[in-house]
């Protein structure tokens, strides 16, 4: 906004878990801001946050909203205030990480009656990772059973006694700003003196002269105080907590009070570029903008999220894109507040604003004024944990799914689509069950594209685990010329480390040189399918040493049908076995569920290899086959009441146990029978 400086725009991501209140708390701010005429109802499905028909139908924040709007504080000064509403669902962590990027702070809600879970630590983790300044809010203080001294207790255990109350309720009606002015009520003197005491002396210890004067037993002055805490936040040794009941608006005031008077704006955080640079957040530097979030609008195209890290952005300017070295042209843009857009005509930095059509623009790129160059670090986001085969399911839909999966994974960098060389399907992937649901309703009602999703195929592989040799010789005449050609080949394990996987020790000329190259072709179309159940072969070092062929009917085809043959000839003598890939996975859980969470590995073939506990919860590590893993995200939810989540990464492969190979064996035989 021209009409705040950017000292005074408060910039925040809200985190949380799901259903601990973050988008009621989202439109109580909104409805003080004066954003709508009414408080806005996630259950009623009037909420200004969850809007979407997949939101409304879930009752739960599916896509990360930014929203913004001017607010005057209880001491008159006028603020920007600039924040993002986050899924707390962990299939929606993309989105999370996506928002927390373009926050100067980071706004943590808990729930007064169930406390910290595992999306408040997911949401904590996020925020430590980015060293965000953090505040905490509890939430649903109204409710049956919601207690925030057990909260705030279990809060300090889980991150320090750097958390300290900055408001706190008064029964179920009200609540009381431990720094106003006056005299607190009765009920809860003993805990605001306290909690004074705690907050001037941190506001102190952030500067010499005012610690000097604290020491010398003078009063700090309210500014000093602010000041003091607002760099306690900043270097993360304060963590205010607040108190609210957003469905009565009571504590809404206080804690929007408190965020302007206490957390940072972007020119206490700027952002920092790829090298660990500040971008200038002044309103006269050179415009950087950095492009958060892309969305496909059925109607628009593609709008491009733009946070304004310095400078000043303006409508009808050209900016260059600096990751794709070309020129962009920025007619027009909006803030978004919901569904409502509302033009503007100048975004400063802390400012969020949607760019619709912007030609060759995507998810992280850097946007700059001509003649200056910043690029920031690129997003990391987690692996799946979750795949389908997708297939289309009609025939008219065969020609337009591929852009429809394409469409929806370019605006959700969380969703994978890839073709599996080895299985020949089409693999769609994601964080979890309904994150996958979402997506593919999503394409369905944007798209018109219906499809069918199966548990895929594992990408099986075979290998020998001795030495086998092998003899073809390829002979055949059908009048004139005839085709002639014999191979003696060898196979074995191929060492670690070793690259030369083919080995011609082929001498005295028994297969001329000119026909080597058809051999080791040859050799490679016999590794496509292999011996025990017709899966690609790996790790094999494969030597020809002896042969023969005819002056007239040999020829490269000849050599490498022989080859071929030989190949697998000698495979089936070196022990060939199965292999299967083998998964690295990392499970949060609270601690009461470590027996059940134990067994079910140990029924996957799991191997745990590592406890431990992390951020009040705890860590297993396990080594399990990824055939085992494709239901496990849907039933590690069942198990754990929805509490426990996990991440994987690929390992390696390893051989699949003879009880299990002969099932895998039987079935690849009866697909190849029903192929034949």
């Amino acid at each position: 906004m021209k009409d705040v400086s950017v000292a005074d725009v408060r910039n925040f991501v809200l985190l949380g878990h799901t259903g601990s209140g973050k988008t009621t708390l989202a439109d109580a701010m909104l409805f003080k801001m004066g954003i709508g005429d009414r408080m806005g109802s996630v259950d009623q499905g009037s909420s200004q946050g969850d809007y979407t028909d997949e939101e409304k139908a879930r009752k739960t924040t599916i896509y990360t909203k930014p929203f913004a709007g001017a607010y005057k504080t209880s001491d008159g000064r006028k603020m920007e205030v600039v924040f993002c509403d986050t899924p707390g669902y962990g299939d929606f962590i993309g989105q999370v990480i996506q928002a927390s990027r373009v926050a100067s702070s980071a706004l943590v809600a808990v729930d007064a009656v169930a406390g910290i879970q595992v999306g408040t630590t997911r949401a904590w983790n996020q925020a430590e990772t980015l060293g965000l300044p953090c505040a905490v809010v509890v939430t649903g203080l109204d409710r049956e059973n919601a207690s925030f001294d057990k909260v705030l207790s279990d809060i300090r255990a889980a991150w320090g006694s750097r958390c300290v109350p900055v408001v706190v309720p008064v029964g179920s009606t009200a609540v009381a700003d431990v720094l106003a002015a006056g005299e607190p009520p009765a009920a809860v003197k003993d805990v605001v003196t306290e909690s004074k005491g705690a907050l001037v002396e941190l506001a102190a210890e952030t500067n010499d002269s005012l610690i000097e004067k604290y020491l010398a037993g003078e009063m700090l002055t309210p500014v000093e105080i602010a000041d003091g805490l607002r760099a306690a936040v900043v270097g993360r040794k304060l963590i205010p907590v607040f108190a609210c009941m957003a469905l009565k608006g009571v504590g809404i005031p206080e804690l929007m009070d408190g965020l302007s008077r206490l957390m940072p704006s972007p020119v206490d955080r700027p952002m920092k570029d790829a090298s660990g640079k500040p971008v200038d957040p002044s309103p006269k530097a050179p415009f950087v903008g950095y492009v958060w979030r892309t969305v496909n609008d059925p109607f628009i195209g593609q709008m491009s999220f733009i946070y304004v890290c310095g400078g000043t952005l303006k409508a009808d300017l050209d900016i260059l894109n600096v990751n794709k070295d070309q020129k962009e042209r920025v007619a027009q843009f909006s803030v978004i507040n919901g569904k409502k857009q509302t033009p503007v005509e100048e975004a400063e930095a802390g400012d969020i604003v949607a760019v619709a059509k912007l030609k060759v623009t995507s998810l992280g790129d850097a946007l700059c004024q001509n003649g200056t160059k910043v690029t920031f670090a690129p997003y990391q986001f987690p692996n799946p944990v979750m795949w389908y085969a997708v297939t289309a399911k009609t025939q008219g839909d065969e020609d337009k799914i591929g852009t429809a999966l394409h469409r929806i994974a370019d605006e959700d960098p969380t969703i994978k689509v890839e073709r599996n060389v080895d299985t020949h399907e089409t693999i769609l992937s994601g964080m979890g069950d309904t994150h996958l649901s979402v997506a593919v309703e999503h394409m369905k009602k944007r798209s018109g594209v219906d499809v069918i999703l199966s548990t895929p195929k594992v990408p099986y592989k075979e290998t020998v685990t001795s030495r086998g040799e092998g003899h073809y010789k390829h002979k055949k005449q059908s009048g004139g010329r005839g085709q002639y050609g014999e191979v003696y080949l060898r196979v074995e394990p191929l060492r670690e480390g070793d690259e030369e996987w083919f080995v011609d020790a082929i001498v005295g000329g028994v297969i001329p040189h000119n026909f080597v190259p058809a051999v080791q072709k040859g050799v490679v179309e016999g590794m496509v399918r292999g011996s025990v159940a017709g899966f690609p072969v790996r790790g094999v070092k494969s030597t020809v040493y002896d042969g023969s062929y005819h002056d007239v009917d040999s020829s490269e085809i000849a050599f490498k049908i022989a080859s071929g043959r030989a190949f697998k000839d000698a495979m089936s003598k070196a022990r060939p076995v199965l292999l299967e890939p083998i998964m690295q996975v990392k499970v949060m859980i609270p601690e009461q569920f470590m027996g059940d969470v134990n067994g079910d590995m140990s029924h996957r073939r799991g191997r745990i290899v590592g406890m431990e506990v992390a951020d009040g919860m705890q860590l297993i590590t396990a080594e399990v086959p990824q055939a085992e893993l494709f239901t496990y995200c849907a039933e590690l939810r069942s198990m754990t009441g929805g509490r426990g989540s996990f991440e994987m990464a690929f390992l390696r492969y390893d051989v699949v146990p003879s009880n299990v190979a002969q099932k895998v064996i039987a079935a690849a035989e009866k697909v190849k029978e029903e192929e034949e």
